[in-house]
């Protein structure tokens, strides 16, 4: 069986892992708009984050017993099964078993969903409680963008669709969030991009947008994501000894890590969102290529 799947549509195509569900490609005509992943700067290319986003403090409690649940859960290590494919679409599948249940101790349905429509692509999140019990969770899109765009010269920069804070978490030591801030040189919607923005993510908690733009500074191509049911926003690449890495990744969260010192029940943990018995829940992402 092979370790990945393809769908097409018009003049764009993307390729898919089953490992993690993860996209590795996104074509649209000659432009591969997906950043391949190279272990100097950073192996992946789009992993999708559940049943938590970020860093756990020592991992998660629930009823009482600590879980090693680590940085984005597990979702992008283990074995999606194809449970739908045709043509421009094709949606995965990761059910609880006994490695997940023993980081996370619940019974879920996890379905991530692509679809392509000529420069468009589409990836829905569809989390379903299957356990007896309320479920806490938290999932997200990771996405790396080659960095400039295919077709791009000069500077670049991101376009949020209303006004954000210049003003953005610490995250402190173990990928924890801080009470601090620091300044970014946000102007209002426009932040022109540079590899020293990168020695650590920037992260919007509730942003005032749901959409964002990365583009050419000057003009040109363009890549566009408009978001449903996802609050938080970060921007992250990686800044070695001063040489910033050629991807730019635009996250898309329904959660956050741990803050500093926190200590309590998955059900406590900041900005997780709960599932009753037999509940689902859509996050969804909207890429839009203009070149």
């Amino acid at each position: 069986m092979s370790a990945w799947i393809e769908i097409a549509s018009s003049e764009s195509s993307a390729r898919i892992a089953l490992r993690g569900a993860e996209l590795k490609s996104w074509r649209v005509g000659e432009g591969e708009l997906m950043w391949p992943g190279d272990g100097q700067y950073w192996a992946d290319s789009a992993p999708i984050l559940f049943p938590v986003v970020g860093w756990t403090r020592d991992g998660i409690v629930v009823d009482g017993q600590r879980y090693p649940l680590g940085l984005h859960g597990f979702a992008r290590s283990e074995d999606f099964t194809l449970v739908e494919q045709a043509g421009n679409r094709a949606r995965l599948r990761l059910r609880a078993n006994a490695t997940t249940r023993a980081l996370y101790p619940f019974d879920f349905i996890f379905d991530v969903e692509y679809r392509l429509e000529n420069n468009i692509l589409n990836i829905i999140l569809h989390v379903r409680n299957e356990d007896q019990a309320t479920l806490a969770f938290a999932c997200g899109l990771h996405p790396g963008f080659v960095w400039p765009l295919p077709g791009a010269r000069g500077p670049h920069v991101v376009r949020f669709d209303a006004p954000e804070r210049a003003e953005v978490p610490v995250i402190a030591p173990g990928g924890l969030f801080s009470t601090r801030g620091r300044q970014i040189p946000l102007q209002g919607r426009k932040l022109e991009l540079t590899p020293e923005l990168f020695d650590e993510a920037l992260c919007f908690l509730d942003a005032k947008s749901s959409g964002l733009e990365f583009a050419a500074a000057e003009g040109g191509p363009s890549l566009r994501m408009e978001l449903e049911n996802f609050p938080h926003i970060a921007l992250w690449s990686r800044n070695v000894n001063g040489i910033g890495a050629p991807f730019l990744c635009l996250e898309a969260w329904t959660g956050h890590g741990d803050p500093e010192g926190f200590c309590g029940d998955i059900f406590a943990k900041p900005s997780m969102r709960t599932l009753a018995p037999g509940a689902t829940a859509r996050s969804a992402a909207r890429l839009v290529w203009r070149p």
